[in-house]
């Protein structure tokens, strides 16, 4: 019988991943949304953060909901993944219609803030096999 460290450890790997990226994604959003304030473009800036932090959101509800939905049955699974994704959409329009809505807010940069945390995992995925090749390579 397992244990119950060991039942969780699917569930923790989740947890540490997720706050891992959700971190490096703010991060990138705070050190790029001040250099836009330095460089005059304020309202880039707090699109940039605006779509980040919901990002963040929208990753940190699909991590929540995920093992959840792997213990249930297959049609259960499909109506609950169903409403999460609709759920999860309509919580990345605030964002979207907000910087449509308010000036103080560059939709363009909201759009790729909203885009954030993929980025992140993209960016260290590439570096990664960069890293990998060189050693190869050499």
């Amino acid at each position: 019988m397992k244990s119950r460290v060991e039942m969780n450890r699917p569930t923790e790997i989740l947890r540490q991943t997720r706050n891992l990226y959700c971190k490096r994604a703010l991060a990138a959003a705070v050190v790029l949304g001040l250099l836009t304030l330095l460089l005059g473009q304020k309202a880039m800036g707090k699109g940039l953060v605006l779509g980040t932090l919901f990002s963040i959101l929208n990753f940190s509800i699909m991590a929540y909901l995920l093992p959840a939905n792997l213990s249930k049955s297959r049609a259960k699974t499909f109506f609950t993944a169903f409403f999460s994704i609709g759920g999860r959409y309509a919580l990345m329009a605030a964002p979207l219609i907000a910087a449509l809505k308010y000036d103080q807010f560059y939709w363009p940069a909201t759009v790729v803030g909203l885009f954030m945390v993929q980025v992140v995992i993209l960016a260290e995925q590439g570096l990664k096999l960069l890293k990998t090749r060189k050693l190869t390579a050499v």
